[in-house]
């Protein structure tokens, strides 16, 4: 059994939470003993494509003309789509046609959540298809609570270890609530806010926009940086927020549990059944509940969940996360592929 993981504008995506789930799958796959390839020069038996644009259409439909199985992760959705960028609501129904017809190529789809996988068999076209759920899952290995690399994050951006320190996480998209973060860090002048992700302004929206450029002495923009940077700061700040408005499943949060952080998330669809208020996270539905519950966080009225959110992450570690993945595309190579008929 030989994988091909084919992604399309592999150098663009990498910033992405989507190029952290691609890396993710690699790693799974190098766990669980699988053979993969990353390039269609070699002879593969089972494409997993992850990427919907034009020429990943094209890659899965060639594939699907070839004989080969085709796993198809669906880790877009109209509804995460919605609130990105410009004209996100005017285009959406198209971006949701498209994503019908890419993800109908996959002999088996996967996604990440029960609440995405819902969301896809509600779509017209995608009612009778297999969808497995996977979770992106973590690298348990890597992503661990580190004193040391947390001191180093304070010194790096300045903070002394009095500090209280709140770090967010995401791309400059509307869907990811960077509003609502920089509105906290105003009610909050002596809290720490710091936003660690990128991407280009001149797809955002306008609050988007407005919000990057707000300047405030307890908040920092720290841009994309790499890995070892995020798990230094998920160990040295004393909280993350992650008031995503949408999410298929939410790589970051399950990283923060990961380092043994105490994490408030919004109170989302995406986040019911997994993600327990109270239990292994602390949920909140608006930005007044939000500044009540950072507030309670500091004022000591809430006590710490980095051990349940731990036991959490140990569930989605990438070592099970790969014969998860084995377990799929053993039930691929097993069953019969509808023939392929090109449109």
């Amino acid at each position: 059994m030989k994988v091909f993981f084919y992604t399309e504008l592999e150098d663009k995506m990498s910033i992405s939470g989507l190029g952290k789930a691609i890396e993710h799958q690699k790693s799974a796959a190098r766990d669980a003993g699988i053979e993969y390839v990353t390039s269609s020069d070699e002879d593969y038996d089972i494409l997993h494509i992850n990427t919907w644009l034009p020429k990943s259409y094209l890659v899965a439909a060639n594939a699907r003309l070839k004989g080969k199985k085709v796993v198809y992760h669906a880790h877009s959705t109209e509804e995460d789509y919605r609130d990105g960028f410009i004209l996100g609501h005017e285009t959406s129904r198209f971006i949701r046609w498209w994503l019908v017809r890419c993800y109908s190529l996959g002999d088996i789809i996967v996604t990440p959540s029960e609440y995405s996988k819902k969301l896809l068999q509600g779509y017209k076209g995608l009612e009778h298809k297999t969808i497995r759920v996977i979770s992106n899952g973590v690298d348990l290995d890597f992503f661990r609570k580190d004193p040391d690399t947390g001191a180093a994050f304070r010194k790096i951006y300045g903070y002394s270890k009095d500090d209280k320190v709140i770090m967010g996480i995401g791309l400059y998209i509307r869907r990811k609530g960077i509003s609502d973060f920089v509105e906290l860090a105003k009610r909050f002048p002596d809290y720490k806010f710091i936003w660690f992700g990128y991407s280009s302004l001149k797809a955002a929206t306008r609050d988007v926009r407005e919000a990057v450029n707000t300047s405030l002495p307890n908040l920092t923009w720290a841009g994309y940086v790499d890995k070892q940077t995020i798990k230094a700061a998920f160990s040295g700040a004393d909280l993350f927020l992650f008031p995503t408005l949408e999410e298929t499943e939410g790589i970051p949060v399950i990283e923060a549990a990961a380092c043994r952080q105490n994490i408030i998330v919004r109170d989302i669809p995406a986040f019911e059944g997994w993600l327990k208020d109270g239990e292994n996270v602390y949920k909140a539905r608006d930005i007044d509940d939000f500044e009540v519950r950072i507030r309670d966080f500091f004022d000591g009225k809430l006590k710490s969940l980095t051990e349940p959110a731990y036991e959490l992450a140990k569930q989605r570690d990438l070592k099970i996360i790969g014969y998860q993945l084995r377990s799929v595309y053993e039930e691929v190579l097993n069953q019969e592929s509808e023939k392929y008929q090109p449109e």
